[in-house]
């Protein structure tokens, strides 16, 4: 059904001997096109955040403002996470992404037609709608292409997109403003979306049928399907998934995590701007740096999981110390409202958000762990949409205490918010491994296969 949807026609399954001859270690050029797209994304995401002190002043927008407009996007996020992954288990890894980039990129171009908080309000929700589809996919592309060792990499891989978005965003996006006004970079960022999107529609396809893997490398993906069980099964229901406690663990796990995040990525340029003085220039040339930390946290957590499995240490031991490293490290956020010192505040910042990279790249990780191809995007569709309630409604907060009283409130519970999410995490999953979904509803924790 979905090559009738296609661009151009995927090629046929070539002979293992012509395979044989052709480059291999595809996988890892198929995960830096993923890569690109969250780089993208989040550039596409920045754009609002880094130019919101320009856009605040030409309008008069209050935190409150500023936080409905977050919101919007937030809203439309968290449904169509869910709503995205199942569309994506349906339709397939490369018409679904394809579907994802065109409505975010175009929402994200009409942006710089805004004129008023409501316009802000419904452009951005367009533009969560849209990327709300970047996660599942990939983490599908994960699913379809790499075996359980390597996947821990290869989540950090594409999840380390979003700190390169951050990085360049801020100093790209304020260039631009500063000499084209702010209207422009939207456009600039939304074009960037359709260069990619040629980029996708020459090189992706599922191994089986991609005209460049080597046998070698498409028997290793095979033989690891099988292994573990992941050839596609029956469609499961979004009502089973719901009565398996580890989904939950997932779900709750990011709902407690991505939202302190997310006050680290929209609301860093407006703090520092509102509470620390910085001009828009300088927004430019700091508000980047938590950013490279995140990129050190994804590759390194994931390596650092990947290590552990080939020390011989089970998958639930490699996955759940990193993730308790990225905790304790992401409570080094709490002091950084009250330090009088900028550059202090930024440091711990960057602490915070490097740990939280490596906790999320495991959580990104665990829907490849724990389910079969066939529910994946499933899985991870609705542990976003447990990020952006979480997101919702901590955003909400946030305005209305920063109005209010002040930002140090926000900080200490960026800090103290993911304490609770590992013990949930260890509660509700306290063994990671494999699931095995039948065409039942008795989907239960208890029945697992040993690995």
């Amino acid at each position: 059904m979905i090559d009738a949807w296609e661009v151009t026609p995927a090629s046929p399954p070539l002979a293992a001997e012509t395979r044989a001859m052709k480059t291999g270690n595809l996988r890892w050029r198929i995960i830096l096109t993923c890569f690109l797209a969250t780089t993208i994304n989040y550039i596409d995401r920045q754009c609002l955040s880094v130019s919101a002190p320009a856009i605040s002043k030409q309008f008069g927008f209050s935190n409150g403002d500023y936080s409905s407009i977050i919101m919007s996007f937030l809203i439309a996020y968290t449904i169509m996470q869910a709503v995205s992954g199942r569309i994506i288990d349906k339709i397939g890894t490369r018409l679904g992404m394809t579907l994802s980039v065109l409505v975010w990129s175009i929402a994200g171009m009409l942006h710089s037609l805004a004129n008023g908080l409501w316009a802000f309000r419904i452009f951005r929700f367009l533009l969560g709608a849209g990327e709300a589809g970047n996660w599942p996919a990939a983490t599908k592309v994960v699913s379809e292409w790499f075996p359980a060792r390597e996947r821990g990499l290869a989540v950090a891989i594409f999840d380390s997109g979003s700190s390169l978005g951050g990085i360049l965003a801020p100093p790209l996006v304020i260039a631009i403003t500063l000499h084209y006004g702010w209207r422009m970079a939207f456009v600039a960022a939304g074009l960037l979306d359709f260069l990619w999107l040629g980029l996708w529609l020459r090189v992706y396809r599922c191994p089986e049928e991609h005209p460049r893997i080597s046998s070698r490398e498409l028997e290793m993906i095979t033989t690891s399907r099988r292994a573990e069980h992941e050839n596609p099964g029956p469609r499961v229901r979004w009502i089973s998934l719901l009565r398996i406690s580890a989904v939950w663990g997932v779900i709750l796990g990011r709902a407690l995590t991505d939202c302190c995040s997310w006050f680290y990525v929209y609301w860093l340029p407006k703090y520092l701007s509102d509470a620390r003085g910085f001009s828009l220039a300088e927004i430019g040339m700091f508000a980047w740096i938590p950013f490279v930390a995140v990129d050190f946290g994804n590759l390194s957590g994931g390596w650092l999981s990947g290590h552990f499995l080939r020390r011989g240490w089970t998958l639930n031991a490699a996955r759940k110390t990193v993730m308790a490293i990225g905790v304790v490290g992401m409570v080094a956020g709490s002091p950084a409202g009250f330090t009088s010192s900028a550059r202090l505040c930024l440091f711990l910042v960057a602490v915070a958000t490097l740990c939280y990279s490596a906790w999320a790249t495991m959580m990104l990780t665990l829907p490849t762990d724990l389910f079969e191809s066939s529910a994946v995007a499933s899985v991870s569709g609705l542990s976003g949409m447990g990020a952006g309630l979480g997101g919702i409604l901590f955003t909400w907060i946030i305005g209305r205490v920063a109005d209010q009283f002040s930002y140090q409130p926000i900080f200490v519970a960026a800090g103290l918010l993911p304490l609770l999410a590992i013990v949930l995490v260890q509660v509700l999953i306290p063994n990671i491994r494999r699931l095995e979904l039948g065409t039942s509803v008795s989907c239960a924790p208890q029945k697992v296969s040993s690995e």
